[in-house]
């Protein structure tokens, strides 16, 4: 243990090495010994001596001296593929993002296909709706189904808080342009310049106060009320003599 001890102050400081932890054995005659580290950088860490005596000798020799994350010990989160961790914006001007040979939102554009995803007429289905138009890649179904659920989940969807105020769905809208293959079924893009969506896919049943229906509402003027005036008063005078005719004729 002392041999392990002054190793690991070699590595680190003496002042650093603090208690002895309990050894663990790695083997026959090899052994690791543990040591917590007291340098205010590493928090939680600890000084690992691993120490050995070959078969037959009679001196123990240091095998590996290491720093190893402990109990609470900070230590760098851990690693993720640049690909994973990539996020809707992050590509900006100049930056390419490369494509996979077996990315399985594409398809190539003219080729043969399993015969299952032909229908009864021989045809390839995806051509039906993609006709690649000189494309080497066009969009699978996998893609479709991703954007679709993408698209339909977000701020462009049903659900979205100015979706549920508007007036009335994208679907009945004279600015709503049908997207093109497959997709056309739910989704367009907004040509309203004074939409939110303006330039964007919106789905069918997704709705905005730019709705091409909606009209500014009719002038009606309200009737008049009369005003009673219950505060003031008025001065009536009266004229004594037509007052005893009048009282006269009665009579």
């Amino acid at each position: 243990m002392d041999l392990a001890r002054s190793v690991a102050a070699e590595a680190g400081r003496p002042e650093w090495v603090g208690e002895h932890l309990t050894p663990h054995i790695e083997d026959t005659r090899l052994i690791t010994h543990y040591f917590t580290c007291l340098d205010p950088a590493y928090p939680g860490w600890n000084y690992a001596v691993t120490v050995v005596r070959a078969s037959r000798a009679k001196r123990v020799t240091v095998n590996e001296v290491v720093l190893l994350p402990g109990e609470g010990a900070i230590v760098a989160p851990e690693w993720v593929p640049w690909k994973e961790r990539l996020r809707p914006g992050d590509v900006g001007v100049g930056d390419l993002l490369p494509t996979d040979e077996d990315d399985d939102r594409l398809v190539p554009g003219y080729a043969q296909v399993p015969d299952n995803d032909l229908d009864e007429e021989g045809m390839d289905r995806q051509m039906v709706w993609e006709l690649g138009l000189g494309r080497r890649q066009v969009l699978s179904e996998t893609g479709r189904e991703q954007a679709a659920e993408r698209w339909y989940n977000g701020e462009a969807g049903p659900r979205s808080p100015i979706a549920a105020a508007a007036p009335a769905r994208c679907l009945t809208c004279g600015f709503m342009t049908p997207l093109a293959g497959e997709l056309r079924q739910m989704f367009g893009v907004c040509t309203n310049e004074y939409a939110p969506d303006d330039g964007k896919v919106v789905s069918m049943d997704h709705g905005c106060g730019a709705h091409s229906e909606v009209r500014r509402p009719e002038v009606r003027g309200e009737p008049v009320r009369p005003v009673v005036d219950e505060m003031g008063y008025d001065h009536i005078v009266f004229d004594d003599t037509a007052e005893l005719e009048l009282v006269s004729s009665d009579s």
